[in-house]
């Protein structure tokens, strides 16, 4: 049997206007991307913490994760503390995941105005 470990896997987007569908539309995209690139499937999933910077309030993205398929899945909000010259309209994640792969060969997630916010991770 592989040796499972908990890992942290991050990831961001933006929204280029605060409504409830870009939020869930983005969220939703950058979920499907951080499983899809580390071939985990929802079980592996033990939490997810979401923040939102404060310009973002139309919609909570743990509800996007609710609708697609992360319902049994620990899930929190939080706002971003609210740096001056920070990156607007951000939706940033940690995902805690139970999987045999090493921590250097996950892949992090960064979508749309978020790229490049984190150059140093891996990809």
């Amino acid at each position: 049997m592989e040796h499972q470990s908990v890992r942290a896997i991050r990831g961001a987007t933006t929204v280029d206007a605060d409504t409830p569908e870009q939020v869930t539309e983005r969220t939703s995209e950058l979920l499907a991307l951080i499983m899809d690139a580390n071939a985990l499937v929802p079980d592996q999933v033990i939490s997810i913490l979401f923040t939102a910077t404060h310009d973002v309030t139309s919609a909570f993205p743990a509800t996007a994760a609710r609708l697609g398929g992360f319902g049994a899945v620990p899930l929190m909000c939080a706002q971003e503390i609210p740096v001056p010259g920070s990156m607007p309209r951000c939706i940033r994640l940690m995902m805690h995941v139970s999987t045999s792969q090493p921590r250097e060969s996950l892949h992090h997630i960064y979508l749309h105005g978020a790229q490049g916010l984190r150059d140093d991770l891996p990809r």
